[in-house]
């Protein structure tokens, strides 16, 4: 009994998953974030793009 305790004790793969969903989890946000902020950029370039084409002068 003493042995599979001690071998249950230095058992870290349960830990090392763990500590891999953890760094997934961290990578997904900072994606998510990154892809939102560069959204809004892509939305505010094409909105002040089309209120310029809306203000042009036609014919010239």
């Amino acid at each position: 009994m003493k042995t599979i305790f001690a071998r249950l004790m230095k058992d870290e793969s349960g830990a090392t998953a763990i500590e891999y969903g953890l760094i997934a989890a961290l990578i997904s946000v900072a994606l998510i974030t990154g892809a939102n902020l560069l959204g809004q950029q892509i939305d505010n370039t094409f909105t002040n793009l089309s209120n310029k084409m809306a203000t042009a002068p036609l014919g010239q």
